[in-house]
């Protein structure tokens, strides 16, 4: 038997709801057909924002939006997503598809859909190909409220007010696609863009530099050596890919063995944010800048007679193991990982929502986000995990049970991943210096009847949450967890 053990007494940090965020970048089908339409869309429309997607996404109380990429943030110009629609600047997505990019959705836009769906917005600005300059104006044209050329055009383009702008993004992969650039002659860049990120009145920005891929700890160092005290967050990319993957496997197409790969490749997180974590202490003891992981989540071939550089991929109870194993991990982890965003939002590798013409499903990643909310702003609780290892090989084997443990207004929440893919496993969730006694334990699961079950158009509710039994003894909640579940426990 597996155990889980809450130290009810041992409080941790705050679990950021930003950790819960999502993605959104000119690739694909993200953006156009997914959150937007346009009004005059036969397709029920908000304003032009696809109806469907974004009640789906204001279901599991999105904290932020990052936009417009991505590779994409590195040669997008914003004054050409601005204006008449009839004057905006036509162009070829050079990254992705090498489709036209008609620039119908830009910073109006952008700042309506997050309105719309009440959440933070996060804008990566253009380092790779772009002016200081051309930033500095770009900020200025969404937070400046007095007069100035950037004001007067805001308003000339039908909004006099400005926005708030949480969070903003120097640059993106300046490592890769944003310019193949050295982390010393990029954190001199940073330095240098991030001065004319301007604060207008209390609009305060919160500046993220661009961080690490995976695990290049040097490029971590570098950057908190020679700029830590300039940034609020460090980005971190990782994304999780089955080692032996080949073009014939897809998302629900793959062998036992890349089952355990990917889910050792997403739980190859902790060592990430571990690591990263220890030498942003060297510079940062006292934990300040935020590790801002805001690309995450899984990538697989694409699937059959689609663009390849569309990245569309259907979404398994194996994608949704990744993502409370990940999530999992993040809160556990939330004392450095503050914010957080899966790649990506609508139709793109990783997504929650899936579309195609009038129709949207939600996919069991979708279902993950929904059951784990409970742990938005909620305040972390130790817990220890006692189990066994589980996979195919040596370098295919992870643990099979994962956890991680919140309370809220006396309402504790832990959520459960199993990894086992052929095996229940019964675990003993014990919680230690419980004040008083269980008033009442109730459980959900996510979980597959196969290790590729997902849902599609035809059929949308294959894997969803359901009603799990549990058993209370004393200051102990007994659960059977279904061979690759998930399960969400909350006790009173």
């Amino acid at each position: 038997m597996d155990s889980v053990v809450v130290s009810c007494d041992k409080e941790g940090s705050k679990i950021s709801r930003d950790i819960y965020g999502h993605f959104s970048e000119h690739l694909g089908r993200c953006i156009y057909g997914g959150f937007w339409v346009g009004k005059d869309s036969d397709i029920p429309n908000i304003n032009g924002y696809r109806k469907d997607v974004v009640e789906a996404f204001k279901e599991i109380d999105i904290p932020n939006l990052r936009w417009p990429g991505g590779c994409f943030a590195d040669e997008y110009h914003w004054r050409d997503g601005i204006g008449p629609y009839e004057s905006r600047k036509r162009m070829i997505n050079t990254h992705w598809g090498g489709v036209v990019e008609d620039n119908s959705f830009g910073t109006h836009e952008f700042f309506g859909l997050c309105e719309t769906l009440g959440c933070k917005p996060y804008v990566n600005g253009n380092v790779g190909s772009g002016t200081v300059q051309e930033m500095s104006e770009w900020v200025e044209y969404i937070t400046f409220g007095g007069e100035s050329p950037m004001s007067k055009l805001r308003e000339a383009n039908g909004h006099k007010e400005p926005w708030k702008l949480d969070f903003f993004g120097v640059g993106n992969e300046s490592w890769g696609c944003g310019g193949n650039m050295r982390p010393e002659y990029y954190a001199d860049l940073y330095r240098r863009y991030q001065t004319y990120v301007r604060q207008y009145g209390p609009n305060k920005i919160f500046k993220i530099a661009c961080g690490p891929n995976s695990s290049d700890w040097n490029w971590t160092e570098v950057l908190m050596k020679n700029a830590a005290s300039f940034m609020d967050g460090l980005s971190l990319h990782h994304y999780s890919i089955a080692p032996s993957w080949t073009e014939k496997e897809r998302a629900a197409e793959f062998s036992e063995k890349t089952w355990y790969e990917l889910l050792r490749n997403a739980s190859f997180m902790e060592t990430l944010v571990s690591r990263h974590d220890e030498i942003m202490t060297k510079y940062d003891p006292e934990k300040r800048i935020a590790l801002v992981v805001d690309e995450w989540g899984t990538w697989h071939e694409v699937e059959k007679d689609t663009n390849p550089g569309f990245l569309y991929q259907q979404n398994t109870v194996r994608d949704a193991l990744v993502a409370g194993i990940t999530l999992n991990i993040f809160n556990n982890h939330s004392d450095r990982v503050k914010i957080a965003n899966i790649a990506q939002a609508v139709n793109v590798l990783q997504s929650p929502v899936l579309t195609e013409g009038s129709k949207m499903i939600k996919t069991p990643t979708w279902y993950v986000f929904h059951s784990y909310k409970a742990h938005m702003d909620a305040t972390l609780l130790k817990s220890k995990v006692a189990t066994g290892t589980v996979g195919v090989a040596d370098d295919a084997k992870l643990d099979a049970i994962t956890a991680s443990a919140s309370r809220k207004d006396d309402v504790y929440t832990i959520t459960l991943t199993n990894a086992d893919l052929n095996k229940a496993r019964s675990v003993n969730l014990v919680l230690d210096n419980f004040k008083g006694s269980i008033k009442s334990a109730s459980a959900v699961v996510i979980a597959g009847e196969n290790m590729n079950s997902m849902n599609t158009f035809d059929n949308p509710n294959q894997v969803v949450e359901k009603d799990l039994s549990v058993k209370t003894e004393g200051n102990t909640v007994l659960v059977e967890m279904p061979a690759r579940s998930l399960v969400t426990i909350t006790v009173k």
